[in-house]
């Protein structure tokens, strides 16, 4: 799967302080093409949950003008990164929180376009008000539920309450009704189809079972965003952008002609839990190298550190896994520790007391809540590190 060999990392880490994370530029160069050229014609809104690093928001959003605005995790987050030079920035997520609020209005204020989440009127009227307070007139995205429930079967996020015409129109009807705020876009997220796995080895029952019932979401999803956003421009609203997908959708939500726009991040960093999609590939191009610090015994070695665990539904595919060299497996016993991981290794390689274990996160940008920095590795070398959020001293959630 990976271009690049346990001896090139281990030489182009070789006098760097373990632990470490690192960034495989060529692999992410090579991953952000391809999602440039599996969005077609339409542009990328790029995730920063899963980037968390402003040296490496700003390098992405270089990269051409197929990228296109940032969607933030956090109403404090994008006042953050507003602050540092960014613009057009929607937060996917809703917040009523005051402080973080004021700290967007300051933004907006100040010539920045941040776009804040909403799916209840309770959420519209906190913001008005304090929009109000401020001077400001703060614009709203609506988020439109894409689950799907089939008999016996909730495909999909508990994320909003707004599913249909109906409470999407009363919403948007919620919004106009007030000075401070403005409704400009809204976000149909198929979270069922971009962020789950469809093509997993040694599960060929349930990986078929997950397409099927993807082939059937996305008919059912993408007739239901386009008629909610014709019947809010039929309402009045001018909605500046339908944003909808992510890394495992993009085919299928450009299907939609009511979207304007794509989002990803977690396609750069290529974490495990991308591993296995049928309809494209990724390269590996983040992960984090722990020192092997003993060894108990033949066939084991114990590393430094490691006890990164995944947010989501508990289970094995939430652990960092062991990358390189080959051969290497986490103990079930034992798992990724807090302060020590013990591995068993059966490959040609016999790590030796100092040497990294290369291991790949399950998710992209949660490594960075482990790390200060991220070491840039290009043609065998680390020619620079960027600090992540952890290492600017911000924490969002």
């Amino acid at each position: 799967m990976s271009m690049h060999d346990y001896p090139y990392y281990r030489a182009a880490l070789a006098n760097h302080r373990l632990p470490a994370a690192f960034i495989d530029l060529d692999h992410f160069a090579i991953n952000l093409e391809h999602l440039r050229l599996r969005a077609g014609n339409l542009p990328i809104r790029l995730v920063t949950k899963s980037v968390r690093s402003v040296e490496m928001i700003h390098r992405i959003m270089s990269a051409g003008p197929f990228m296109r605005g940032l969607l933030c995790y956090s109403v404090g987050e994008a006042a953050w990164l507003a602050s540092e030079g960014f613009n057009d920035i929607v937060v996917a997520y809703p917040s009523v929180e005051p402080t973080e609020i004021r700290m967007a209005a300051t933004q907006i204020r100040n010539g920045r376009s941040i776009t804040l989440m909403v799916d209840c009127v309770e959420q519209v009227i906190q913001i008005n008000r304090i929009a109000v307070a401020e001077g400001v007139v703060i614009p709203l995205a609506i988020d439109l539920d894409m689950s799907s429930a089939f008999p016996g079967i909730y495909f999909g996020v508990h994320r909003s309450p707004v599913d249909d015409v109906s409470t999407a129109i009363k919403l948007g009807r919620e919004i106009a009704g007030r000075k401070s705020v403005v409704l400009q876009g809204l976000m149909g997220y198929e979270g069922q189809v971009a962020g789950l796995m469809d093509d997993v080895p040694g599960e060929a029952i349930k990986s078929s079972v997950i397409r099927y019932l993807k082939r059937k979401s996305i008919i059912e999803v993408n007739a239901r965003r386009q008629a909610v956003v014709e019947a809010l421009k039929k309402d009045g609203h001018r909605l500046r952008f339908v944003n909808g997908g992510g890394t495992g959708s993009f085919e299928s939500t450009r299907q939609d002609p009511s979207v304007t726009e794509l989002a990803a991040g977690s396609g750069l960093y290529a974490p495990t839990l991308f591993d296995h999609y049928r309809g494209f590939k990724l390269l590996p191009a983040a992960g984090f190298a722990l020192p092997v610090t003993r060894i108990p015994k033949g066939g084991v070695v114990t590393c430094s550190g490691g006890g990164y665990i995944a947010s989501g539904p508990i289970g094995k595919n939430r652990l960092p896994q062991p990358w390189l060299p080959a051969g290497c497996s986490l103990i079930d016993n034992e798992s990724a520790g807090e302060v020590q991981t013990p591995i068993r290794h059966s490959g040609v390689t016999t790590p030796a007391i100092g040497d990294p274990i290369l291991f790949r996160h399950a998710k992209a940008g949660e490594l960075c809540e482990r790390f200060n920095e991220l070491l840039l590795i290009q043609d065998g070398r680390v020619i620079d590190s960027v600090r992540t959020y952890r290492g600017e001293r911000k924490s969002f959630f």
